[in-house]
């Protein structure tokens, strides 16, 4: 199931960076590449930190989904950007499992807590990083708009926590990725975002 779920993930982490090529105007294998490491990029960090081969390239659904995915939005973009609600809904969904599932796996390979969590967080938002500097923007984890790393460091310190307590595995994950998927939706409801510094105002 947790496999399943990955590849969902890695497909709709996909779809956002093929959009992206798209909003860019750029042709079919830029849009392979944005839709390739805006899906598995976080996980390519991790494990390059871990000092491990990524997963990305010992299974070969890491790079056939992004691919189906770039096919996807390349014939039928206008119609996948109207249906972006529903996939910001499965993007949160993905950000909760990843970060889960990242802090999971640095803790077996001995890493500290804080240190698993960071690894957690980069790999849900490693991807979108990857993916804006890539095309040119600036990266939007600099400028947390309705909270995207802050739901993922919650989820992945709940995963830690629960880990050190000895709650099950697949409990933990399930634990941790609902609340940091919840904490998304939330925001993206009620437009939380990050503090700014005193006296900065929010850009319009």
């Amino acid at each position: 199931m947790t496999a399943v779920l990955d590849l969902a993930g890695i497909f709709v982490f996909a779809i956002s960076g093929a959009l992206q090529g798209v909003r860019k105007r750029l042709d079919v294998v830029g849009m392979v590449v944005l839709a390739f490491f805006t899906a598995v990029g976080g996980g390519i960090l991790r494990d390059l930190f871990l000092g491990i081969q990524p997963a990305a390239f010992s299974n070969l659904g890491y790079l056939l989904v992004p691919v189906a995915a770039t096919a996807v939005v390349f014939f039928w973009h206008p119609q996948v950007a109207r249906l972006m609600p529903a996939v910001l809904v499965f993007d949160a969904a993905g950000l909760g499992l990843y970060c889960a599932v990242g802090t999971e796996k640095a803790l077996l390979f001995g890493l500290s807590a804080p240190h698993a969590v960071l690894l957690g967080v980069c790999t849900a938002v490693g991807g979108g990083i990857l993916r804006d500097l890539l095309s040119g923007e600036t990266p939007t984890l600099l400028y947390d708009r309705q909270l995207y790393a802050v739901p993922a460091m919650v989820g992945a310190i709940l995963m830690a926590v629960l880990s050190r307590l000895g709650v099950p595995d697949y409990a933990a994950i399930l634990s941790a990725a609902l609340l940091a998927f919840t904490l998304r939706m939330l925001a993206m409801r009620y437009s939380w975002r990050a503090p700014l510094a005193r006296g900065v105002t929010t850009p319009e």
